[in-house]
């Protein structure tokens, strides 16, 4: 006999069904808590040292574990909707009650993420670990699944090192390919393949921008506060506003990584699309224009580079200058025609760049693409190619916006395929 908990009642149930869980990441531990629960005999096989590693990296350190706003609008992928089962059986709410029971307090900041009030990634993973050795799940640790083979209703789990184990039932939650240092290389997508399972083009998500153009050593670490818009041709796809940083390869900030997902479909599609900066976008261009014939009726004798010290970062002056063709930065303003304060006003409101590419999967916080939709049921996350097979989180072709959204799919589907799969 063994004994589950659910929101922190003790419930006797009898272990019966052997339930494997392939990859200890946070889609795994949740379906792993959740089938103990239920009364399954669970395993987890995680090939690093030990579970969570890259639940430790989320939010900076801090662990945006979900958002108060999640919906299916919140989420991309072949067919976004697929998500819908599993964030109802399990939304934030649910959440968030389940791991105030296990002694995390939250608190909600802007635009709806939700942080542990201690703010550290490792108490969520200490309570989820905590927990796991509460519900009896075995956890076997740098176990690389090399072979997953369905036998009778079964499966034999064949690892690197020639072991052989045996199950009921195989969840895989062995992520994708973003932060491969997490111990996540695709090896999950080469064992859904061999099972027939169709995947998805995969790229990288939530990542730094590379963008075209010369003057990225001159800015690189500068930082603004201001507005991204992501275009395809003359189509405005996304606007996001926050922080925006200016890297040597392009950009980067939280409005960049919420724009990446579609500027890397674009590009895999073999279009290019383009992104436009605001650097100042409480004023209309008009206004801008204004201000600067204003600030250069007050300072005639100033430089067109002095100019504008005070109104935007040092180092951007230069590049803002030149992209407005002008060349000779000391150019006295009282030199400035009316056209020339007017392509300064349109860069500094309208900087736009060729986006040329992404950043590689050591920087990408999340994998788009993955396992076809098509080929599991939504409503028990369960294969619809081979019985007894489960998939839960980044495997599959779910990816979310930046914000908690991807840590919600991980804690909803592992939940659903723990659930099914103990049954």
């Amino acid at each position: 006999m063994g004994f589950g908990r659910f929101k922190g009642e003790i419930i006797m149930t009898q272990r019966t069904r052997k339930v494997c869980i392939v990859g200890g990441g946070a889609a795994g531990m949740m379906a792993a808590i959740t089938a103990a629960r239920q009364g399954a005999q669970v395993t987890i096989l995680e090939r690093n040292p030990r579970v969570g590693k890259k639940l430790l990296a989320t939010g900076n350190g801090r662990c945006n574990f979900t958002n108060i706003n999640c919906s299916v609008d919140s989420y991309f992928g072949e067919n976004p909707s697929f998500a819908h089962s599993a964030l109802a059986s399990f939304p934030a709410q649910a959440t968030i009650e389940f791991f105030e029971v296990l002694g995390i307090s939250h608190k909600v900041e802007d635009q709806g993420k939700v942080f542990p009030m201690s703010d550290q990634a490792a108490s969520i993973l200490d309570v989820l670990r905590y927990e796991l050795e509460l519900s009896g799940v075995n956890i076997i640790t740098e176990a690389f699944v090399d072979k997953l083979l369905p036998k009778g209703k079964g499966f034999v789990i064949k690892l690197k090192d020639k072991s052989s184990l045996s199950f009921d039932r195989v969840i895989l939650a062995a992520g994708g390919k973003a932060m491969p240092s997490s111990g996540s290389d695709g090896n999950g997508f080469d064992l859904a393949r061999a099972l027939g399972h169709n995947i998805i083009s995969i790229f990288p998500a939530l990542v730094q921008l590379k963008l075209e153009g010369s003057i990225f050593n001159q800015v690189n670490g500068v930082k603004f506060l201001g507005t991204a818009e992501l275009f395809d041709g003359d189509k405005s796809l996304a606007t996001d506003r926050g922080d925006i940083l200016f890297g040597n390869y392009g950009v980067s900030g939280p409005p960049i990584l919420q724009l990446s997902r579609r500027a890397g479909q674009l590009l895999i599609e073999g279009k290019r699309p383009s992104i436009k900066l605001t650097l100042i976008d409480t004023m209309t261009k008009g206004q801008v224009f204004e201000l600067l014939t204003w600030r250069n009726q007050v300072s005639p004798k100033k430089t067109a580079q002095f100019s504008l010290v005070g109104l935007i970062n040092k180092r951007l002056i230069p590049p803002v200058l030149r992209a407005a063709g002008i060349e000779k930065l000391n150019t006295p303003v009282s030199a400035l025609s009316k056209q020339d304060l007017s392509r300064i006003a349109d860069i500094l409101t309208d900087w736009s760049f060729n986006v040329i590419g992404t950043k590689s999967w050591p920087s990408a916080q999340v994998t788009a693409g993955g396992v076809d939709t098509r080929q599991i049921n939504q409503s028990t996350m369960e294969s619809r190619l081979v019985e007894g097979l489960y998939f839960a989180g980044e495997i599959i072709d779910i990816d979310g916006l930046c914000g908690g959204f991807n840590l919600q799919w991980a804690w909803s589907s592992g939940y659903l395929a723990g659930l099914n799969a103990a049954k």
